[in-house]
């Protein structure tokens, strides 16, 4: 930790367990040597030594990689041998017998590991994706049910305001019959009884026999009418009025022979 700057570093054959976080701050390294050893793990942020170029690994309890291992783009030397390794990283890293193999070791290993981390990468990212959307859902469910509320509250306040109108007009037709009741009271009150009315006199129907009077009397007026139209008018030269007065004139001689009537005739004369 004293020197930050450092370059190249061995800790082989020292039976280490792990390695503290702060580690990972000799970014300058570019060859390190952690070989015979007993380290079973990386720590997480190893791939900030990105300038190291050789790494032996040779003889440690290591069974995978930390993915920030993929971050080491300049490694050109690696050696994990004698590790009890996952069986595909076992695979890729190969045996490290000679120099041409251990740096196919790293190249193959960081890509490997650069698949692994692109893998993360993607579920990460599928993963953020369906958290999104569920979110989202989540939201709208949401939306949804506070649109159902304010729906169910205006409805609400509809019935509420037409449960108001129903008692409004209910008590305003009370009312009404109340106030006609009311006067209807006093129009009886004020009547006079049928006592103290006075009594009047029983109007009689018309009968029959004064509808036949009147018209015999509009005819009797007339014929004294057309009488004397034809005995004073100048009409008397008239066909008409001619017979009309032969008519008048045998009328009344028949009514001068008569006995009776010649009586009421001489004393009205």
């Amino acid at each position: 930790a004293a020197r930050p700057k450092a370059t190249v570093l061995d800790l082989s054959c020292n039976n280490l367990v792990s390695l503290p976080s702060d580690f990972c701050s000799l970014s300058h390294l570019v060859k390190l040597d952690l070989s015979k050893n007993r380290l079973q793990q990386l720590p997480l942020d190893f791939g900030r030594l990105v300038n190291l170029q050789h790494l032996d690994l040779l003889n440690n309890r290591l069974v995978t990689l930390p993915v920030s291992f993929a971050q080491l783009k300049n490694l050109k030397w690696l050696d994990l041998k004698d590790n009890p390794l996952d069986p595909v990283l076992a695979k890729v890293a190969g045996d490290c017998l000679d120099e041409k193999q251990c740096k196919q070791a790293a190249v193959k290993v960081l890509q490997h590991m650069r698949a692994i981390q692109s893998e993360q990468d993607r579920q990460r990212q599928r993963k953020l994706q369906a958290e999104r959307e569920m979110e989202k859902k989540r939201e709208a469910e949401q939306r949804a049910k506070e649109a159902q509320e304010r729906e169910l509250r205006k409805r609400e306040k509809a019935e509420e305001k037409e449960r108001r109108r129903r008692e409004y007009d209910a008590q305003k037709a009370a009312k009404q019959e109340m106030e006609k009741k009311t006067k209807k009271e006093t129009v009886q009150t004020r009547k006079p009884t049928s006592s103290s009315r006075p009594a009047q006199p029983p109007r009689h129907k018309p009968s029959w026999s004064r509808s036949v009077l009147r018209v015999l009397l509009l005819l009797l007026l007339c014929v004294l009418c057309t009488v004397a139209a034809c005995k004073l008018t100048e009409l008397q030269r008239q066909p008409l009025c001619v017979s009309v007065n032969t008519l008048y004139e045998d009328v009344v001689a028949a009514l001068q022979n008569h006995k009776t009537l010649q009586n009421m005739l001489h004393q009205n004369s």
